[in-house]
């Protein structure tokens, strides 16, 4: 495992696990969330993420979180391993409500994004990897059964 692209779905816990694998692979981390969003969710012009990310993964190692679809191609093609963290709806509903509730102050929620994608990014990652037959997939179903992966490697 060189590199890693952590998936799943808005609450699922990516960026959490991708910087704590990155930690213990001494890997750089790339969150494609923070390349892709800025102030305001304002999102970034798509040739413009499109080159972070393929800046990013021309290294030879790192482990980076997301599951945009503008990228994929690239990121997918220099990958070597995939992470799904294929959740529950009430495990990933569950930590966005406690993240909803620590954000109404700042008026950022992401409970309303769970709701439109996670059915869909439950569906899409067979689909995916069987088009990319060099990855080698990790399909993790519960918070628990990813920290027992994370403390393996």
């Amino acid at each position: 495992m060189q590199r890693i692209i952590v998936i799943g779905t808005t609450g699922s816990g990516k960026t959490s696990l991708a910087r704590a694998l990155a930690g213990r692979l001494g890997a750089p981390h790339g969150e494609q969330d923070a390349w892709n969003h800025g102030p305001g969710w304002q999102e970034a012009p798509r040739d413009e993420f499109r080159a972070r990310v393929a800046a990013f993964t021309a290294k030879p190692a790192w482990v980076m979180d997301g599951n945009d679809s503008k990228a994929r191609d690239i990121g997918w093609a220099q990958a070597d391993t995939l992470v799904w963290l294929d959740y529950p709806a009430r495990t990933v509903c569950w930590r966005l409500l406690r993240r909803t509730l620590q954000r109404v102050i700042t008026r950022e929620s992401p409970l309303p994004w769970c709701f439109q994608t996670h059915w869909r990014r439950r569906r899409e990652p067979p689909e995916l990897v069987a088009a990319s037959p060099h990855l080698r997939l990790i399909r993790l179903r519960s918070p628990a059964e990813s920290e027992r992966w994370l403390r393996g490697v």
